[in-house]
């Protein structure tokens, strides 16, 4: 049996045959933890806020999701509670009808700024699936003090075959600030909010953006305040179709070989400003519910799979070129993108209070404008056509990007310096009886931030680590069935070390599964399934959370104290 033939077998037989998984009640809202079900479930905390209730505005409730049409809501800002806010936060409910359907990409904005991007988790015949995520928008306060119109983008097929219907809800919850609270400078919301605009050729706008290709761009000319004194990028890039599992892809030359996806298993976000390189974002390997196999995710879905984190850029040392009062365009694009990614990104602006124009310079720049990524090919093949090997991907950047900026307050000075190390290594095992892609990766970025205003020195530490391991066995037997055995491990891993702050997360999810095929390729079941998420985290400003979830025979076996609702068992 042919690996791709059976792998496109394995792939309509997972989606089409999730029967048999329980799913106990549950209440939509607060996530609910319940032994034996299978409902979709995540170690993920909730957005910690102040002990003051909030001021909650409706975005859009029970939105049904049945082709592509992107769903409008109007936003007024809430007329009972005025700023400062403690906190923001954006909260939603999402669920979907038994049936079958694939996993789904959800995004909302407000006036075209992304303020959730995510994905959807997969229903069964017998299992209805609902989850509840939040984000925190404190950063984007600037955003929601003005009426305006968001869009909900969800498409979702509904036919005879894929019955599913998806549903929302959300709202945002606004904290007013306590009596005596002052923002530091970390807390301190952005001044301006501007998302990065891609027309759709008809005199709309997309939202995101679709990168085909490592030359297509996110790009954005805007005319900025002349008082910027810092500025950062938050950025979001999705794998979609031939990109979807691009870690597990392969060199040009040796794909038909490797039965893989093409292209190289690297990808990385560039940034720009006016064609100058800016930052770069690393692309983080989320796997959606439907990923290979989608027994691996019930209950308990990948690392970020339902909600995905922005990262953000700082692009602080540009600030005084963005504040001649020329026009800049500011733009992203996928380093070896191959049919697509999707890319959001949105504009965050601080201004001097104390000046109406402010200048400065970029005096430093060892940023190239593109990696130079290094494949080692170390593979053997016999004169049966079996293969043995390796297939071994790296990168390494290391740059500097200074600036400074004359404000009312002094000339300030910024050194970004980042180092971002990439590694892929597949080990590959195919013959007769046997297909074998063993994928180990990791990305490593530490990011030193420095800040000088005349004798004082400021900095911080920031790094974020994204282990991946991934291992594929397929085993064809002699009576003609076969069996796909699949390991998935996870992590999100990052720590901050800045003035009178530090904080640590690690999230880390690991999964395992065994699909079984009968000798006419039929699905027969899966066997050995397991998975389990645990989340901590820790910061100096009183944040501490720990949760750990296991499950066995895709239903939830434990959760641990600490889980949200679960420190009185």
């Amino acid at each position: 049996m042919k690996l791709k033939s059976f792998w496109s077998r394995v792939l309509d037989a997972a989606v089409l045959a999730l029967a048999g998984l329980a799913l106990l009640p549950g209440v939509a809202g607060a996530q609910q933890y319940t032994i034996g079900s299978s409902n979709t479930v995540t170690a993920d905390p909730p957005v910690p806020v102040p002990n003051v209730k909030p001021c909650v505005v409706q975005l859009f409730s029970g939105v049904q999701f049945e082709d592509y049409s992107i769903h409008d809501y109007s936003y007024t800002p809430p007329s009972n509670c005025k700023g400062p806010y403690e906190k923001i936060v954006f909260s939603a409910d999402f669920s979907v009808t038994e049936g079958i359907q694939f996993d789904r990409t959800a995004i909302v904005d407000l006036g075209y700024a992304n303020i959730y991007f995510g994905t959807t988790a997969e229903p069964g015949p017998t299992l209805a699936p609902s989850w509840h995520i939040e984000r925190d928008e404190s950063d984007y306060a600037a955003l929601f003090a003005e009426a305006q119109t968001g869009h909900i983008i969800l498409g979702n097929t509904v036919n005879s075959q894929y019955t599913g219907i998806i549903s929302g809800s959300a709202e945002l919850k606004f904290y007013p600030a306590k009596k005596g609270w002052n923002s530091t400078d970390t807390s301190r919301p952005a001044d301006q909010v501007l998302p990065l605009e891609q027309p759709n050729g008809s005199g709309g706008i997309n939202e995101p953006a679709f990168l085909n290709t490592g030359t297509d761009q996110l790009a954005t000319t805007f005319t900025l305040p002349k008082n910027v004194e810092r500025a950062y990028l938050d950025v979001i890039t999705q794998s979609q179709i031939n990109d979807e599992f691009w870690y597990s892809c392969v060199p040009n030359d040796v794909a038909t070989e490797l039965q893989s996806c093409n292209g190289t298993s690297f990808r990385e976000a560039e940034i720009s400003i006016d064609g100058q390189p800016a930052g770069v974002a690393p692309v983080y390997p989320w796997i959606f519910t439907g990923g290979f196999d989608p027994y691996l995710w019930f209950p308990i879905p990948g690392v970020q799979t339902l909600n995905f984190k922005p990262y953000r850029v700082d692009l602080t040392p540009f600030a005084g070129v963005l504040s001649n009062g020329e026009q800049h365009t500011v733009a992203v694009s996928v380093f070896n993108a191959n049919g697509y990614f999707s890319a959001t990104a949105t504009l965050l602006l601080y201004l001097d209070d104390g000046s109406k124009e402010v200048t400065g310079a970029v005096t430093a720049n060892t940023l190239a404008s593109a990696p130079s990524p290094a494949i080692d090919e170390n593979l053997q093949t016999d004169s049966s056509g079996d293969v043995t090997g390796s297939v071994s991907t790296t990168s390494a950047r290391n740059f500097k990007i200074s600036g400074y900026v004359k404000t009312s307050h002094g000339r300030v000075d910024t050194d970004v310096e980042q180092s971002v190390n990439f590694s892929n290594v597949q080990d590959f095992t195919i013959n007769a009886n046997q297909y074998v892609q063993d994928i180990t990766q990791t990305t490593t970025v530490k990011l030193l931030t420095t800040a000088r205003q005349g004798f004082a020195v400021s900095s911080a530490v920031e790094t974020f680590d994204y282990p991946l391991t991934f291992n594929i066995v397929v085993n064809f037997n002699a009576d003609g069935s076969a069996t796909e055995a699949f390991t998935s491990g996870q992590q999100y891993l990052t720590n901050v070390l800045a003035p009178f702050y530090a904080g640590t997360v690690q999230n880390k999810v690991n999964s395992a599964d065994t699909l079984n095929f009968d000798a006419s390729g039929n699905f027969t079941g899966n066997t050995n399934t397991k998975s389990s998420q645990s989340y901590n985290s820790f910061d100096t400003a009183g944040g501490f959370y720990t949760c750990s979830l296991a499950s066995a025979s895709n239903a939830l076996t434990s959760v641990s104290k600490g889980c949200p609702g679960e420190s009185s068992k």
